[in-house]
């Protein structure tokens, strides 16, 4: 049994602070997933002008009629684009990979010319604000190779798998690739109502996708028809299928929420040893969403279904209402259904707050261990902070939306973003408020995308812990702290030196710290203590008996490493001056309605870049002292500034233009 004290509300605390410099190592390596090339970079296919021109209108319904089957990646069939404009519309544009032939496009069912430039396709049309459209494109070819493609398998993958010998044709289109296999909109922001999603198969193969399966007609040529039809919003990148020789095996659930029993419907390979060595596994789904029901909220897709497809790929894609999935395991499984909240209901709005997605998805395992299989979460949580602490720098939050290698870091989007989600629900020190305030981003955004930085808003107001400098360093910031302690008992007085240096460019990490006490004839004791500089002193009047401060952060609520710990008998006084701040920067008025003032508590000369949300840079200058910067032009919303020093420590805050 452990005693657990607050030192910011137990005890009165007598501090002082000292500066001692960080480390500057700002150097970068990116992990990746099994399916993407190690800093691999593609942007996508539409030039800025041209991306501008699909975001005049709103998808609201696609559908897909086609052909395939589980031997090739051939495709041939009819992709439908149901949308509004937005504007007055003279052409509406969308993208398909150029190799595919196109035979006919029906504007609202009549055939119409149309232009092609590389992989954008622009229709002409007359259009009103608020008047809808119906787009039918006919077409047919060979998605592109994997030599073509940033996915290892392209964004249609034929391929067999090494341990059970089926052969399957399979999707996988996150993030850029949707439109190398059919039609589409390519914009995280605009997710269609719904999709129908039709596949003609060899009658030997079935065809899995989202939604429900309403109909499967025997077409009497030796083909089938699978006919899915989903009623929820759903992203681009998300739409999927996968065609094979499979056998169904369905079980269900009772999430909290669900009106009726939830189908988990699984499409496993046709082979008498598949479904028997994955069952317990698959059979596990259900306790997993009953969980995450109670963590989160009702099963976003509960008048539905959830499911899996399998799939020769080395791990899993989150594919709205059912995964493509290589194989069944506890920790992969739990990954791929918390995306059914974090990254399918609930969206990133974009690639460079893909921590929304994986970063959830990553730590909904480890909730799975913690509530499930309690013994195994100290060593999941080691591994992800050996992981992290692999490479010195890296922010959460993801400049480089473009580079694939980047956005699905194991370590950084993956690892880090689990952990640091961890050490947020630390800092709000209050599990029921941290919980139902993700229910409550689910229910807010339902359907919807958000940016990370609503995540800290809603925290932070629910929980009236201020989120704010957390956010910046372990988000936008870079690296990880080191602690080291020196203590000793003065009478009944514990006093407390606690030193922090950084791993990369961010100087200071001022998160809330727990240290163990080992006390003489009682149980240990776990203090909490303030951080705010980066040499800290702390008396704590009338402690007594501690024999031991025998660990810092005990429960591994933050990415850190253990310096030395010293019981020096020699520190006998907590000073009472604060020496040498760190350096300190103010940007003001925050919010603004444009222009915003900078200044620093030190000469010499500082880098700035301003950012939006997506990661665009707005501006960069340097100064010395004092300077300002103009945001008039740009829209209403959150920006993040970046500044350097001369000595590499960079701070990062969060701006309001209004």
């Amino acid at each position: 049994m452990k005693t657990f004290i607050s030192v910011i509300s137990a005890f009165t605390l007598v501090l002082i602070s000292f500066t001692s410099s960080a480390q500057n190592d700002n150097s970068k390596v990116c992990f990746k997933r099994d399916h993407f090339s190690n800093n691999q970079l593609k942007s996508n296919s539409l030039s800025v002008a041209k991306i501008a021109e699909t975001e005049r209108y709103d998808v609201h319904f696609y559908a897909l009629d086609v052909a395939m089957n589980n031997l090739v990646t051939d495709i041939a069939g009819t992709g439908e684009i149901h949308g509004v404009a937005k504007e007055m519309l003279d052409s509406v544009l969308f993208e398909l990979f150029p190799t595919f032939t196109i035979t006919d496009i029906r504007l609202n069912g009549t055939s119409t010319p149309y232009s092609r430039n590389n992989s954008a396709i622009k229709v002409p049309v007359n259009l009103t604000t608020g008047q809808s459209f119906k787009i039918e494109i006919d077409y047919n070819g060979t998605p592109p190779s994997a030599a073509t493609n940033p996915l290892g398998g392209s964004g249609m993958t034929n391929a067999t798998s090494g341990s059970w010998g089926n052969q399957v044709t399979y999707s996988l289109s996150e993030p850029f690739s949707a439109y190398e296999w059919w039609p589409c909109k390519q914009s995280l922001t605009d997710k269609a109502d719904s999709c129908s999603i039709k596949v003609t198969v060899p009658t030997t193969c079935k065809a899995g996708s989202n939604g429900v399966l309403e109909n499967v007609v025997d077409l009497g040529n030796g083909t089938t028809r699978y006919e899915w039809m989903h009623r929820h919003a759903i992203d681009y990148y998300l739409i999927s299928v996968a065609v094979a020789e499979y056998v169904e095996y369905n079980v269900y659930a009772n999430p909290t929420g669900a009106l009726t029993p939830v189908l988990i419907q699984n499409f496993i390979y046709n082979n008498p040893q598949t479904l028997p060595t994955f069952q317990n596994d698959i059979d596990e789904t259900v306790d997993f969403m009953e969980l995450f029901a109670n963590l989160y909220g009702s099963y976003p897709f509960d008048d539905e279904k959830y499911g899996h497809c399998m799939a020769p790929l080395g791990d899993g894609m989150e594919h709205q209402t059912m995964t493509t999935q290589g194989w069944f395991n506890k920790g992969l499984t739990s990954h791929e259904l918390g995306h059914q909240w974090w990254g399918d209901n609930v969206t990133c709005a974009s690639w460079a707050d893909i921590w929304v997605n994986e970063g959830f998805a990553t730590y909904s395992s480890y909730l799975m261990l913690e509530n499930l299989y309690p013994n195994e979460t100290t060593t999941d949580m080691n591994s992800k902070h050996a992981n992290i602490k692999s490479s010195p720098g890296g922010s959460v939050w993801c400049l480089d939306s473009l580079n694939e290698g980047r956005i699905f870091s194991g370590r950084l989007s993956y690892d880090k973003g689990a952990a640091i989600i961890h050490t947020f629900r630390f800092l709000v020190n209050d599990d029921q408020i941290f919980f139902n305030t993700l229910k409550q981003i689910q229910t807010d955004f339902t359907d919807s995308t958000i940016h990370g930085i609503v995540v800290r808003d809603y925290l932070s107001n629910a929980s009236g812990v201020d989120l704010t400098n957390a956010f910046n360093e372990w988000y936008f910031g870079e690296g990880f702290p080191t602690y080291s302690a020196r203590w000793n008992m003065v009478g009944n007085d514990f006093l407390l030196e606690i030193n922090q240096t950084t791993s990369s460019s961010t100087p200071l990490f001022t998160n809330e710290l727990e240290l163990r006490l080992s006390r003489q004839s009682t149980n240990d004791t776990i203090i909490r203590i303030p951080i705010s500089n980066n040499t800290q002193q702390y008396s704590i009047p009338d402690l007594g008996n501690v024999i031991q401060l025998s660990q810092i952060d005990p429960n591994n609520w933050i990415i850190n490493n253990q310096g030395a710990i010293t019981h020096d008998q020699n520190f006998t006084a907590v000073g009472l001056d604060e020496i040498n701040k760190n350096i300190e920067f103010s940007i003001s008025p925050n919010p603004s309605s444009g222009v915003f003032k900078i200044e620093a508590n030190q000469e010499g000369i500082i880098e700035v870049s301003v950012y939006d949300l997506n990661g665009r840079n707005i501006s960069s200058f340097t100064f010395s002292k004092d300077s300002s910067f103009d945001l008039s032009q740009e829209e209403n919303g959150y920006y993040i500034v970046h500044l350097t020093n001369e000595s590499g420590a960079k701070i990062v805050k969060t701006i309001v233009k209004q």
